[in-house]
């Protein structure tokens, strides 16, 4: 039986325990055995996310989109792969889930892109010959909490712009 573990600091960590992860079309069908986390566990990945982010945070755009862009090249070049396990874990139709997954892949590339374009904007002051230059610069170290019923796109949507832009993700 597989073991799904978090993948924290680095390293895949194991839970206090694990849960079975049931086809839900087919009850007798055990997919998989995923680590349940703790308290513990979170707060080891938040540090590590903390400890990660200067780093991070400092990457150049262009090696953002560059890994951004390689994550979105081998979700799609897994996506027969990925889609047929998210069809068992969510009782999803094949198609369904491989449309999933390739949108998983699409957003990670769009972001890759996102991360080249350095916004901001200049802004007229009252004061004569002064501007104002508004830039943006990542927060930190962001949490996303998702709901089960698109486990591949939806977490896609909040860590592809998160990276992107310069934060970690927990």
């Amino acid at each position: 039986m597989v073991e799904i573990k978090n993948f924290i600091n680095g390293e895949w960590v194991s839970g206090h325990k694990t849960v079975d992860n049931i086809n839900p079309a087919n009850t007798n069908d055990v997919i998989n055995q995923a680590a349940e986390g703790n308290a513990a566990d979170v707060d080891s990945a938040v540090q590590a996310a903390s400890n990660a982010f200067p780093a991070w945070r400092d990457t150049t755009p262009q090696a953002r989109h560059d890994l951004l862009d390689a994550i979105g090249n081998a979700i799609l070049d897994r996506k027969e792969e990925f889609g047929t396990v998210l069809a068992r874990e969510e009782g999803k139709t094949l198609p369904e889930a491989i449309g999933e997954t390739i949108r998983a892949g699409q957003v990670f590339k769009f972001f890759a892109g996102e991360a080249l374009r350095c916004t901001g904007d200049i802004v007229s002051s009252v004061r004569p010959d002064v501007d104002i230059d508004v830039t943006r610069e990542p927060l930190g170290v962001v949490g996303i909490i998702t709901p089960w019923n698109f486990p591949i796109a939806i977490p896609a949507w909040k860590m592809a712009p998160a990276l992107a832009f310069g934060n970690c993700v927990v």
